[in-house]
């Protein structure tokens, strides 16, 4: 049966665009959301206002004559992180959020922090002026197993950081486990958890069974069926805590088909439908618009966007391409192998 739905424009509260030949490629992808959290994890990373303000200016210069579309920029936290640059950064408007990446837990991650205590001085700044800090919550500890990660970020980290500076409001990015939905619910207010796209769609066995999908394969890395289930309960319960953050994150599809492929899953042009078939198969299309396009931006504290999205049902599965021509190579648009039923109105 054919389907309608009408919603504000989404946003996107986790996305990657990289920069150069590759952002140019990719940047049109994102035309079905208004706004987007952008990572600041280049090489170099975007570490002070000045290189977050050069970093927009590049995205903004490079945007498709006709896409309607506003960065919101990101500090990236080092232990060297000056709290009055970003306590500028943030008054002049520039920066929404600074991004905590625990050193060498993801793609262009080296850079990042080692010792909670030695940024100490920048998150107590961040809760006195308000500003956001998104974090990727996993340890690297080697002695840790990859799927506990999560969770013992959460002990170690998260759970001390919230009772040591409850005031700081907290997004907890790409959300992968029950216990990180947990910690959230159990949270205040301030405290918001992201849901990528591919977590939501699919769990450890997708990846691994009948052999390795590359295309698969992100960090914070796809967790078992029951964890899955959690973050489809949580993403679609209708808590305003939880929303939209696709960590859609573009590489050269033959650098994640390589003996030692990179991590990340590119999901932005059809990541808006495979949600909306999401909520359609939790029942719970009625909460679709607080998930994309409300909860977000309450967080954030921004207005909502006032133009509206209208998405269809169709009987038959919707194409979509196999990849998006760059200038850096072609990359692989994520596809779980299910049929996908919705798409966006152009």
């Amino acid at each position: 049966m054919s389907q309608q739905l009408t919603i504000r424009r989404p946003d996107d509260w986790h996305l990657h665009l990289r920069d150069g030949a590759m952002m140019e490629g990719v940047l049109p992808a994102s035309r079905d959301v208004a706004r987007a959290i952008i990572m600041p994890n280049l090489v170099p990373p975007v570490v002070t206002g000045e290189q977050a303000a050069a970093y927009r200016d590049r995205i903004l210069a490079a945007l498709p004559e006709g896409q309607d579309f506003t960065p919101l920029m990101t500090l990236y936290l080092t232990e060297d992180t000056s709290p009055d640059d970003v306590a500028a950064a943030h008054a002049s408007g520039l920066v929404k959020a600074v991004k905590l990446y625990p050193a060498g837990a993801t793609t262009n991650s080296a850079s990042g922090v080692k010792n909670i205590s030695a940024v100490m001085p920048v998150l107590e700044r961040m809760a006195e002026i308000g500003l956001s800090l998104c974090v990727h919550g996993e340890v690297t500890d080697a002695d840790v197993d990859i799927f506990d990660r999560e969770a013992v970020y959460i002990d170690r980290v998260l759970a001390p950081l919230r009772r040591n500076l409850p005031e700081l409001k907290i997004t907890m990015e790409h959300v992968t486990t029950s216990d990180g939905v947990d910690f959230i619910k159990d949270g205040a207010e301030n405290i918001a958890g992201t849901f990528t796209v591919q977590h939501l769609v699919l769990n450890r066995n997708d990846m691994l069974v009948g052999g390795i999908r590359p295309h698969f394969y992100c960090l914070p890395i796809l967790k078992r069926m029951d964890h899955q289930k959690a973050l489809r309960a949580a993403a679609t319960s209708g808590d305003p805590r939880f929303f939209n953050g696709t960590d859609s994150a573009p590489h050269a599809t033959h650098t994640k088909e390589n003996a030692c492929g990179c991590a990340g899953v590119f999901s932005a042009p059809v990541a808006v439908a495979w949600i909306a078939q999401v909520f359609e198969e939790e029942n719970a299309l009625d909460r679709l618009e607080g998930f994309l396009s409300l909860n977000g931006p309450k967080h954030y504290g921004m207005p909502v966007n006032e133009d509206r999205i209208t998405l269809s049902r169709s009987d038959k599965p919707v194409p979509f391409p196999a990849a998006v021509e760059t200038g850096a190579g072609p990359v692989t648009v994520f596809d779980p192998g299910l049929p996908l039923y919705w798409k966006i109105n152009d």
